[in-house]
């Protein structure tokens, strides 16, 4: 008789062959911190750690019969949303998931790789605005996305709180701002919370372009710690602990001739079992 389930994460997001971001990277990371990770692809991006070739999109068909495969069987715990790049793609993810019991959801707002290359139609940002962000427990842009969703220049943490003030107004239930583009010691984050609170993150630096995949580590770490009963707070802190060390522990190891990986197994948790209800 089984009597037992694990903390489960579905990550519906874009694909990386060099394995340091997007679906790998969710995976990986889902992986190491004891949840069962189920995916959706999204798109097929030809890339490596040094930047992207070109895009190859999914039909929309397989996108929302992937969704409804999943969903029907393996029901998630939280679900990370990531690379989106057309309005049909943001429609059909919000139309496919509308006929489920909602569960929390995060989302990666995926605009420009770590390389500076862009990974959206501009159209396709008013769709995700409209659709994607009112079905969103947080959103967790990076500042050339914060400056996309602001429109305006976002280069220092003054910009970045304006930004933030600017993307709150659109309806985010929580906003986790990435400063992780900062060029000073200290990475500072700002999460805005849905009491209308702004929480300060702050870390050290760790010298390295060992980054690729940093913003998919994270949205994906923190559905994580949701999936396993975290607070929405608790989950944000947790999980960009978690990044910084896996930046930390992969900081001084070459993989590929660019942006090289996070180490996300520096402390892989065994697959955590819950008791049935």
């Amino acid at each position: 008789m089984k009597k037992y389930k694990y903390p489960s994460v579905l990550t519906i997001a874009g694909f990386d062959g060099s394995g340091g971001a997007g679906i790998q990277a969710d995976i990986k990371t889902i992986s190491a911190l004891g949840c069962y990770a189920t995916s959706v692809l999204t798109a097929l991006p030809v890339q490596n750690t040094q930047g992207v070739r070109n895009i190859f999109s999914i039909p929309v068909e397989a996108v929302s019969e992937q969704i409804e495969a999943i969903l029907d069987d393996v029901f998630p715990d939280a679900i990370k949303i990531g690379m989106v790049h057309t309005p049909e793609l943001v429609e059909t993810i919000v139309k496919t998931l509308s006929k489920y019991k909602k569960v929390p959801i995060v989302f990666d707002p995926v605009m420009v790789a770590t390389s500076g290359h862009r990974l959206i139609e501009e159209k396709t940002i008013g769709v995700i605005i409209q659709k994607l962000f009112p079905i969103s427990d947080i959103i967790t842009p990076n500042m050339d996305e914060a400056a996309i969703l602001a429109n305006r220049e976002v280069k220092t943490l003054d910009d970045m709180k304006i930004a933030g003030e600017r993307i709150k107004e659109l309806g985010c239930k929580n906003i986790l701002l990435k400063g992780g583009h900062l060029e000073t010691e200290m990475i500072t984050s700002l999460f805005y919370n849905n009491q209308n609170s702004c929480k300060t993150f702050e870390w050290v630096k760790t010298e390295t372009n060992n980054t690729h995949g940093s913003g998919c580590t994270l949205s994906s770490a923190i559905a994580s710690f949701i999936a396993q009963g975290n607070e929405m707070d608790k989950a944000v802190a947790l999980a960009q602990k978690y990044v910084s060390d896996a930046i930390y522990y992969g900081s001084n190891v070459q993989t590929g001739k660019g942006n090289g990986p996070l180490n996300h197994f520096f402390n892989p948790q065994k697959l955590i079992k819950n008791e049935l209800v």
